[in-house]
């Protein structure tokens, strides 16, 4: 090791002249305007209010994702389509909304993340307003508009989360973060409604301004080196498996549980077939309503066992999700059993489920806020949104119903049938839970060293005031090597 006075002094006088890199940081601004830019103080008070409404558009974002799932029966009779077709109606939305999540990603972490989000959220209300007029023998219509709604989607969901982390840090950033997120579980109008708060109340902080204390700023780097560094991030790589087998679980879920019990009561003989729409959405009420506080006491749960354990124990947060997602397969499979013989015990258990798998959601959203360096947060949402979506969601209600319509062939004219063949393809959803738990398991191994990674290279070098160290230059590179040596000392 050398000491100061050794370094070359090339190499910084240098970069004193030249524009600061996006991913790097310095102490000292390039500019008037960076300057302006990045000493902007948001209160706490606007900081709230942003919360409130990115949380308020977010309810509507997943209002509108699973209003399908509680019409299912009548949008099935109404344009006389299969279970396959059905579940594409979710796999069309989940594939426009996953390929251009990365697309709102790059330019999240480098343009004016509020206008990307205006822009977004209006593409969203005028497919969403058009999808209502779509008539019987136009089918392909209502495809059409439920993947130009994945559009609007993309653009926020990959972004508001950002916006977050950089008004908050700590467990503070943890508590909205819960906050925005209890929405998962739980209207053109209310989007206009939506897009005048965004409008008028939503901040655009500096990227990495509550992570930055000594005054740092960051600068670009190239989209392939983003991809380079997140792919290196083994707790981002295993936790966004882990993501993916959930979106899985819980896109199957949300999509065929209504049917599903429907199915399963007219078997019982508690309800006649629904022949022509509208059919009855009792289930559809229940199951939301069940949804809806499961989501909310599970996300607050998890939260605060979040909030006691993580300064105890440094990998609490991935343990969390694994024992979430291992404990819930299980209530899973017994609810899917029982569904043939006791809805009320299949309910039981799918509540119990559900609690345990809402118990990721703020935890997951966390965890990625704090691996990854703020200046590749959106870039991190959006591959995250594209890998869990590709894999998970976007296909599983699809599977389910494809499974389900061959295994049709066995008994064609069996109402009872209905019922089993889509019991079948049911059980595929707890066994990729248990997937998915091991992979949370795998990114506790690695949670504590990638998380220091990353504190490291978001605060302020120290000793280098006026110099720009980019991101991952062989100084950093030596930092964090050094660092992973000392891990079993620790």
């Amino acid at each position: 090791m050398t000491s100061n006075q050794h370094r070359p002094r090339n190499r910084s006088s240098l970069r004193s002249n030249i524009t600061v890199r996006y991913g790097s940081m310095s102490s000292e601004q390039p500019d008037s305007d960076a300057s302006s830019m990045q000493t902007t103080v948001i209160s706490q008070k606007r900081s709230y209010i942003a919360v409130a409404v990115l949380c308020y558009i977010n309810l509507l974002n997943y209002m509108d994702r699973y209003t399908i799932a509680g019409v299912l029966l009548s949008i099935q009779n109404y344009f006389g389509i299969p279970d396959s077709t059905s579940g594409l109606l979710q796999t069309v939305f989940i594939c426009s909304f996953m390929f251009l999540a990365p697309v709102f990603g790059y330019l999240g972490d480098r343009y004016d993340r509020k206008l990307i989000m205006i822009v977004g959220l209006i593409v969203w209300i005028v497919t969403t307003l058009g999808s209502s007029f779509v008539k019987q023998t136009h089918f392909w219509v209502l495809v059409l508009t439920r993947a130009l709604v994945g559009t609007g989607e993309a653009s926020y969901s990959t972004i508001a989360p950002t916006i977050i982390g950089d008004l908050f840090t700590g467990t503070k950033r943890t508590l909205m973060i819960s906050f925005f997120y209890i929405f998962i579980p739980v209207n053109p109008a209310l989007g206009g409604l939506g897009l005048l708060l965004l409008v008028f109340l939503i901040p655009n902080p500096p990227r990495g301004a509550s992570d930055n204390q000594g005054g740092a700023t960051m600068e670009s780097t190239s989209y392939i080196e983003d991809i380079k560094y997140l792919l290196k991030n083994r707790s981002f790589v295993w936790s966004s498996l882990g993501v993916t087998a959930m979106a899985f679980v819980t896109g199957a879920l949300a999509f065929w549980t209504p049917t599903f019990l429907f199915r399963a009561q007219v078997t019982q003989g508690l309800r006649p077939p629904c022949n022509e729409e509208p059919c009855d959405p009792l289930d559809s009420y229940i199951f939301g309503a069940i949804t809806v506080v499961t989501g909310i006491v599970g996300v607050f749960l998890g939260t605060c066992i979040s909030k006691q354990l993580r300064d105890r124990v440094p990998n609490a947060d991935p343990l969390i999700c694994a024992v979430g997602m291992l404990s819930s397969s299980p209530c899973f499979f017994i609810a899917i059993v029982l569904a043939a013989t006791s809805i009320p015990a299949t309910y039981t258990f799918i509540a119990i489920g559900e609690t345990l798998l809402s118990l990721n959601w703020a935890i997951l959203a966390d965890i990625l806020l704090y691996v990854v360096v703020p200046t590749r947060r959106a870039t991190a949402e959006a591959l995250q949104i594209m890998v869990c979506h590709l894999l998970g969601d976007a296909g599983s209600p699809y599977l389910i119903g494809a499974i389900s319509d061959a295994l049709l062939k066995y008994n064609p004219e069996s109402p009872s049938w209905d019922f089993r063949r889509l019991e079948y393809s049911f059980l595929l959803c707890p066994f990729i839970g248990v997937l998915g738990g091991l992979f949370f398991l795998m990114t506790s191994l690695y949670i504590k060293e990638d998380r220091k990674a990353a504190e490291l290279l978001a605060s302020e070098p120290q000793g280098n005031k006026g110099e720009n160290i980019p991101l991952w230059t062989k100084t950093e590179s030596l930092k964090y090597c050094m660092y992973q040596i000392s891990l079993p000392v620790y």
